[in-house]
């Protein structure tokens, strides 16, 4: 108490001789780390999410303000006369995507002083990717690429890497990021905020926030990094630090010649929250993360306020205030010598309370997810194509592509958390960029088509097509008739490291239809009838995407064997046949009408399905290379929304929160007929489950998978029940609640019902509490056998019943979970004024395999789905 009184006393003297002397107060932030003392240190940031609830650009001109007041130009012109105003002064940044567009409007001098800021310390990239990427549903390439995009630039213009990674808004947080996107990439420490209420407590009695995180099982040490988890967010500590103009918390009053003076208190306050985070961390050092989400529009508001902050407190005595970065944080944490506790695996899934898991965005925007991951595949091709040809900075390239790309892995993006108008303005940037990367391609393909001599690329004749609605059927470039005696010549490219055999399926006209190779040679080829449901999908969303109905409508996919080369490409040559019998095989089709008590076998290779006609769930999986048999059955639930307003605890169902209101069965509303089309290439056996859900369930011969292809939507709502949709894989395997998850694309992550590794978990939620994301695939085994299955975009999934393994398709809520987006997952499009919710359409891939060997399968089938082969069209062309 004396001292507190002394402080005081020598407190007002102070003011009183400094009011005497001068108006004009100087205060003293020029204190370094104190040995000895409790170290707080003050990381003024703002967390700019690149598109929210408004896109982008209204983020960083300020436009659209009546939905939230956010201006990111204003922020970074503020800054830069704040941080001049006093030396001592530090700032990080991260969103690479904002700080590029302000560099570009700079002029000369502007970026010398902002150089100079950087040289000196005071401004500080941090994370330094173009976006801070989500870690759930992000491929680990895309997390490559986004980050080398932001990088490539600071290291250009500044000379510099980032040091430290700093991921403190996304949902959760994945072992891929800690060793690939951490270690890896040469941070030295990972700072993160969002990991589950009750790991949170436990590492926080425990004082294990900051531990050594070794992502990688197989790497182990020689991947680990430093890593912390706030005690609470990243923003500033409880007690009213917060100082944005009209934020509510007490400023710091210091003139003592007018009411309010509360030094004191505000001196108190701040003591008060540094013992109590020093109480929950290692060492004698804290961080203060002092900004939040658009904060320092207006920075000189920030830095007056913590400017007096780190002059009292440090006259005060019981803490040592200062000026801090995470860098120089993770240097004094380094410096400590202390022991650090070892967290292996990942921080999913994530519950930020009871009965809020955030699962739910795991599958959330199916069709935008899946987009991202088709711009992705094709990016990557595209690229090499633009090497091949010769980079041209004024275009076509590939860097609109990229750009809307990295912006669409940021964690409200890819997510599928931002209001409709954001998702709409992602996947128009994705289209544009797409746009110009489809004329790269198209040059690219006619260059090493016609180049004659290694001396690059001239002129080119050949004008290639390509199809990016070909996921619904839709191909102009091979709707042809081919009337008129020409060929249509197809280009398949493999960006793959290896030598692709696959089967390429196109839409078209006409049945009397010949394929030949580069060589002349005739080859296979199967004609399947277009079913109602393709052309129903077909004839809507060209509509809705290119606001025209097509002309005429295919009859048939011809499909056709490929063999293509490493990072290289062959054609292929179509043309009507000139003679009886030399055309395309039609498929046999038969239809089984779900009374008949008869079975039916599908599969001309090794892998054979026998269906019971009348028992459409059912199914025999046979392999007869390696003798594996095994009952499969195969059905679709869904999951009511739950509507927890009218609750104690209120908490719904949305875009980010998977919370079911019950399980139910999807049953047919009749006996489900199956229609079963053979070939030589090719079976399949296609079920419509009730008006809302199609199924086809292929077997190719030369493959040793099989796969099924849903068409989901539009979920029906009429009974006021959002909906989500799950489909089941169910065994007999004993799998004793245990399964096995991709981290973003990469390794296998093993995951136990009801169990967490880090802390004795209290299960609330049963179902969403063991939900996990799946970029690549999830799979289960006994001690015979496993079960892979592989997915074409990131969703959710689990194994919540031994033997079975399920996932979440598709998704349409009809309230706000919030979290601030303020909006329904009620996603649709619409045809003039017609408007229905979303169909999705989509493939999943599984095979069972002997336990052990399925790894090969996962890792090389993986990468094919990822980086699919490019086809390009070309009319009138002959070989």
């Amino acid at each position: 108490m004396k001292i507190r009184v002394l402080f005081t006393v020598f407190l007002l003297m102070g003011i009183v001789i400094s009011c005497a002397e001068s108006k004009y107060m100087v205060y003293n932030t020029s204190q370094g780390i104190v040995p000895g003392k409790l170290n707080v240190h003050l990381v003024a940031h703002t967390h700019d999410d690149v598109g929210w609830l408004k896109t982008v650009d209204q983020y960083y001109v300020g436009s659209n303000n009546s939905i939230q007041g956010a201006c990111v130009e204003n922020v970074l012109d503020s800054l830069i006369p704040a941080l001049l105003a006093d030396k001592n002064r530090k700032f990080i940044y991260v969103e690479q995507a904002f700080f590029q567009r302000w560099w570009r409007d700079q002029s000369e001098d502007m970026q010398h002083v902002v150089k100079q800021l950087v040289s000196l310390g005071q401004l500080e990239f941090i994370n330094g990717g173009m976006c801070m990427h989500d870690e759930a549903v992000t491929h680990y390439i895309d997390m490559i690429d986004q980050t080398t995009l932001g990088h490539r630039f600071i290291k250009n213009e500044f000379g510099l890497t980032p040091r430290i990674g700093w991921q403190i808004d996304p949902f959760g947080h994945s072992a891929v990021q800690a060793y690939l996107l951490g270690a890896e990439v040469g941070f030295d420490s990972l700072f993160f905020s969002r990991i589950d209420y009750q790991d949170r407590a436990k590492r926080k009695s425990e004082k294990s926030l900051e531990v050594i995180w070794q992502g990688s099982k197989s790497l182990g040490q020689s991947s680990q990094i430093f890593a912390g988890a706030f005690p609470q967010n990243y923003e500033p500590p409880p007690g009213g630090f917060y100082f944005e103009v009209n934020d509510p918390s007490p400023v710091v009053q210091d003139n003592i010649n007018l009411f309010d003076y509360n030094v004191e208190e505000r001196v108190n306050d701040f003591v008060a929250a540094a013992l109590s985070q020093a109480n929950v961390t290692r060492t004698n050092h804290i961080m203060f993360t002092m900004g939040t989400d658009f904060k320092y529009q207006y920075a000189h508001t920030w830095f007056r306020q913590m400017d007096k902050l780190i002059h009292y407190v440090n006259m005060d005595g019981h803490v040592n205030a200062l000026y801090s970065t995470p860098s120089i944080y993770t240097d004094a944490k380094h410096a400590s010598k202390e022991y650090w506790p070892v967290k292996t695996n990942d921080f999913f899934p994530y519950a930020d309370r009871v009965n809020a898991y955030w699962t739910g965005y795991f599958t959330s925007r199916p069709a935008l997810k899946r987009y991202v991951r088709m711009m992705s595949g094709y990016y990557l091709a595209a690229r090499q194509l633009e090497v091949f040809k010769g980079r041209s900075n004024t275009g076509p390239n590939t860097d609109s592509l990229a750009d809307a790309l990295a912006i669409a892995q940021h964690h409200d993006a890819v997510t599928g958390t931002e209001k409709q108008h954001v998702a709409n303005d992602y996947a128009k940037r994705l289209s544009i960029g797409y746009t110009e990367a489809e004329r790269l391609v198209a040059t690219s393909l006619a260059c090493l088509m016609e180049s004659t001599s290694h001396t690059g690329c001239q002129i080119t004749t050949t004008k290639f097509q390509q199809c990016p609605l070909l996921n619904i059927s839709y191909c102009p470039a091979s709707e042809n008739d081919l009337s008129h005696g020409e060929n249509l010549i197809v280009v398949v490219y493999n960006s793959l490291g290896w030598k692709r055999v696959d089967v390429v399926r196109i839409p078209i006209i006409k049945e009397d239809i010949i394929v030949r190779d580069s060589e002349g040679r005739e080859i296979e080829s199967q004609l399947l009838p277009l079913a109602d449901a393709h052309v129903d999908l077909r004839n809507y969303y060209v509509q809705a995407y290119l606001g025209r109905t097509p002309k005429e409508t295919p009859n048939y996919w011809l499909a056709f064997p490929v063999s293509v080369p490493p990072l290289g490409f062959s054609t292929y040559s179509i043309s009507r046949a000139k003679r009886a019998g030399a055309f395309s095989t039609k498929s046999s089709v038969h239809t089984f009408q779900g009374i008949d008590k008869s079975t039916l076998q599908v599969g001309q290779g090794n892998v054979k399905l026998t269906f019971s006609a009348d028992k459409w769930k059912c199914t025999n999986y046979v392999n007869d290379r390696n003798a594996v048999k095994e009952l499969v059955e195969q059905s679709f639930s869904f999951y009511a929304g739950y509507n927890g307003t009218s609750d104690k605890n209120p908490q719904n169902a949305g875009a980010y929160i998977f919370r079911p209101n019950g399980t139910f069965s999807i049953k047919p509303q009749e006996q489900v007929p199956l229609t079963v089309m053979r070939g030589p290439i090719v079976d399949e056996v296609h079920q419509r489950i009730n008006q809302w859900i199609y199924q086809i369930t292929r077997l190719y011969r030369d493959r040793e998978h099989v796969e099924v292809e849903f068409v989901v939507g539009p979920i029906p709502i009429d009974d006021g029940i959002g909906k989500e949709i799950a489909t089941q894989i169910t065994t007999k395997l004993a799998t004793n609640k245990t399964f096995f998850t991709d981290s973003n694309g990469r390794d296998f992550i093993r995951r136990i019902l009801d169990y967490r590794r880090d802390w004795n978990l209290e299960v609330n939620q049963p179902v969403a509490g063991n939900y996990y994301p799946i970029n690549l695939g999830i799979y289960i085994q006994d001690d015979q056998k496993e079960l892979s299955v592989l997915v074409d975009r990131p969703l959710g999934g689990s194994s919540i019943v031994d033997g079975q393994i399920e996932l979440m398709l598709h998704r349409r809520l009809l309230l706000d979970d919030s979290r601030g987006v303020a909006e329904a997952l009620n996603e649709t499009d619409c045809v003039l004024d017609d408007c229905k919710g979303l169909t999705i359409q989509g493939k999943y891939y599984f095979r069972i395999d002997p336990v052990g060997e399925g790894a090969k399968w996962r890792r090389t089938f993986g990468q094919e789905i990822y980086s699919p082969l490019l086809l390009a069209f070309s009319e009138g062309v002959r070989l």
